[in-house]
């Protein structure tokens, strides 16, 4: 560890005089940056430039970006955060911490070296688990039944720098993406500004992380979403769970998209993917037990109960879906 870190390189920086350049994007990092707000001097904020959205494709600002103006506190939207002229921009704001958190670029080490302390970063996993884009959704799909938030010092690496402190959450059976993402935001945000002062004093030591010990989220694609129903049921109702609301998860009936949005799985067997009137319900065969959906919808349609969808689709028992 570099004594860039230690505590004769802090003193004299107070949190209320530390000069603190937030860095993020969605929804998971307000939390954090109203915290700092809150309790800390934000000289800037940075976050990625305005993005089509929706049917119209028109331009949106980021949830960042809303809360930074609604602040007024001075913003960059750089198209490229390892720009000449981003780096330039970043290093005239003499900052003494960078905190990142969901920002959506890949800082380089140049970037991360600017801050006089460090450039931080609170992550949505308890590291080394779930390194990379998607440790939500992963933690879910492999049935963990804890995870939490990490605040790291930043490296050149992909999540692979020493850790300042952890908080553990559990991961319950109804879990699903969006639910244990507001749950890790607002956590993030407490340990953030809990674990901030005596980072900023020098009372804590970052440790290295354990790399025999890591795994990978990498980021999800949207074709993700597609269910296999040669895959155990209890997998494929977890993936249901961690992609709602973001990619979704569905199948093909009649040659057309049908989203799966809930259901829940139990014992017995079937041929993987056909559809059948079984004692407790509808049921799909998988590669392992049966899975039971509780709610679907077809493309342009209402998101329906399986029993409503099955009243007016009578033809959909005895399907075998794709």
């Amino acid at each position: 560890m570099t004594n860039r870190y230690y505590h004769s390189q802090m003193q004299g920086t107070s949190q209320l005089m530390a000069r603190i350049v937030f860095m993020g994007t969605p929804d998971f990092a307000l939390p954090s940056l109203t915290a700092l707000l809150d309790s800390h001097a934000v000289v800037a904020v940075v976050t990625q430039p305005d993005r089509p959205s929706g049917r119209h494709r028109r331009l949106r600002p980021s949830p960042v970006k809303r809360a930074a103006l609604e602040a007024s506190i001075p913003l960059l939207q750089p198209e490229r955060i390892r720009s000449d002229e981003s780096i330039s921009a970043l290093r005239a704001m003499r900052a003494d911490l960078f905190v990142v958190v969901a920002f959506g670029q890949i800082l380089p080490q140049v970037l991360l070296d600017l801050p006089r302390i460090a450039s931080i970063n609170v992550h949505a996993s308890l590291l080394p688990r779930w390194r990379g884009a998607a440790p939500i959704q992963a933690a879910i799909r492999a049935g963990d039944q804890e995870t939490g938030v990490t605040l790291m010092v930043m490296d050149a690496g992909l999540d692979t720098g020493p850790v300042i402190e952890r908080r553990s959450a559990p991961i319950s059976t109804d879990e699903t993406g969006q639910s244990l993402h507001d749950k890790l935001a607002g956590l993030g945000a407490e340990l953030l500004v809990q674990a901030l002062p005596d980072f900023l004093e020098g009372t804590i030591s970052p440790r290295p992380q354990d790399d025999a010990c890591a795994t990978y989220a990498p980021a999800i694609k949207k074709e993700e979403g597609r269910l296999d129903w040669s895959r155990a049921a209890a997998e494929l109702e977890r993936t249901i769970r961690a992609f709602r609301p973001w990619p979704g998860s569905f199948t093909t009936w009649n040659g057309a998209p049908l989203k799966i949005h809930a259901g829940y799985e139990d014992a017995g067997q079937a041929s993987p993917g056909v559809v059948f009137n079984h004692e407790k319900g509808i049921a799909i065969g998988t590669g392992a037990g049966l899975f039971f959906p509780t709610e679907v919808q077809l493309a342009g349609k209402k998101r329906l109960s399986i029993e409503d969808f099955v009243n007016g689709h009578g033809d959909f028992l005895g399907a075998v879906l794709e």
